[in-house]
């Protein structure tokens, strides 16, 4: 099953522990008519903009779009650039932030919550 989703139709959320300066919106989603077993988003921070130190029991990819964004881990920090992508695994700790002065736009792909 196809499940197109103009940008014009791009569902807007806030991100649990990101600061008001992310925004985010959601591209293919269940709240978009989605079945897939992951969604997609599009994150936009502005400068000075983060994600705060955590850690998910979910796997996650970034995918930097546009700008550079810093990936804070416990033992480093890479800085991602246009087209640059990380895998976070289960569990793992880290901070995105966007230590510019230009704005960062990423790409989220995130598997649903197991349901309980």
């Amino acid at each position: 099953m196809r499940n197109v989703v103009r940008f014009a139709d791009a569902h807007a959320y806030e991100a649990p522990l990101h600061d008001v300066t992310v925004h985010s919106m959601f591209l293919q989603h269940k709240l978009t008519g989605c079945e897939a077993p992951f969604w997609v988003s599009i994150s936009y921070y502005l400068p000075g903009a983060k994600a705060e130190m955590s850690a998910s029991p979910l796997e996650r990819i970034y995918v930097v779009l546009d700008g550079q964004m810093s990936v804070e881990f416990e033992d480093e920090t890479v800085t991602l650039g246009p087209m640059d992508s990380v895998y976070i695994g289960p569990n793992e700790t880290r901070e995105a932030r966007n230590d510019t002065n230009e704005v960062v736009t990423i790409l989220v792909v995130m598997p649903y919550p197991p349901e309980s």
